[in-house]
């Protein structure tokens, strides 16, 4: 299926979105969290765990690994350039990571009606053993990430 005029304006403009919520995201930054890919209603994030990153239990804490598909579930449903916050989270922790760990949480967007969205983030390690699944809902607030850009209607071929 070929993609038309419509949807390259909306990875355009989910990609300027990534971007430019890269630019501004300092904890992300500061945590070593890697903007993989972004597009209409996903995104791909990675971080390695670091010593610092491990709790009591010489694992990383779940809090970290929290925090890794929380951001991965920000982009992908900002993705859209409407600016949209988390309103319910959840995680399911099912196996630990470890120092040295590289993690990639991947965002799919599964529902978006109106101003509310359900969002699916798997995090994997290296080996792409699953560490957590989350499920966030997310809601729309006013304004935009990029300001004045917003998909266009599909345009006739």
């Amino acid at each position: 299926m070929a993609r038309s005029r419509a949807d390259d304006k909306a990875v355009r403009v989910a990609e300027d979105a990534g971007r430019t919520m890269y630019e501004r995201d300092r904890a992300a930054r500061a945590l070593g969290i890697a903007l993989l890919d972004v597009s209409p209603g996903f995104a791909r994030m990675s971080m390695t765990v670091r010593p610092d990153m491990v709790n009591g239990h010489a694992t990383c804490h779940g809090g970290l690994v929290f925090t890794l598909a929380d951001t991965a579930f920000a982009y992908s449903c900002n993705s859209h350039n409407k600016n949209a916050v988390a309103q319910h989270c959840a995680i399911t922790f099912v196996q630990p990571a470890h120092a040295g760990d590289l993690l990639t949480a991947e965002a799919v967007e599964q529902s978006l009606s109106g101003r509310s969205g359900v969002y699916d983030i798997k995090v994997t390690n290296q080996k792409g053993e699953t560490v957590a699944l989350f499920r966030g809902n997310s809601r729309v607030i006013k304004g935009e990430v990029v300001a004045g850009n917003q998909p266009s209607p599909e345009e006739p071929s």
